[in-house]
């Protein structure tokens, strides 16, 4: 259970080119909290005319999270971590998983079809 007596804000991880832009453009947003009841925490939001909202407090508390539905938001007690990228699989990875997913290895045909196609796009894709 999150210590809420010490929070100061609820935070919100929020994609900044969510509508137009490569995705992954990560910002943490933070939401003042204005006051704090049995059943209820209050904030203000940091964007849009600095509205006013409130969530459930026992949820929030028992998840360390929760979805704002009203805003649409997930709401986090915590500083959530920025979340990244997986590297792209190496030419040797995906050839490596191609074999593995063989037929004669013990994998299935629609595996091996999948395995060769990210094989053989990301070689096209290196030598262009």
């Amino acid at each position: 259970m999150a210590d809420i007596a010490n929070t100061e804000f609820l935070y919100e991880l929020w994609d900044a080119n969510w509508d137009d832009g490569p995705f992954g453009n990560w910002q943490i947003l933070q939401h003042p909290i204005t006051k704090q009841t049995a059943r209820r925490i209050y904030f203000t939001y940091s964007t849009g005319g600095h509205r006013a909202g409130f969530v459930d407090r026992q949820k929030i508390e028992a998840d360390g999270e929760i979805y704002h539905g009203y805003t649409l938001r997930r709401l986090h007690l915590q500083m959530p971590e920025i979340p990244t990228r997986p590297k792209p699989a190496t030419l040797a990875q995906l050839k490596a998983e191609m074999a593995e997913a063989h037929p004669d290895r013990g994998g299935t045909e629609d595996a091996f079809i999948a395995a060769r196609k990210r094989y053989e796009s990301a070689r096209a894709a290196q030598s262009q």
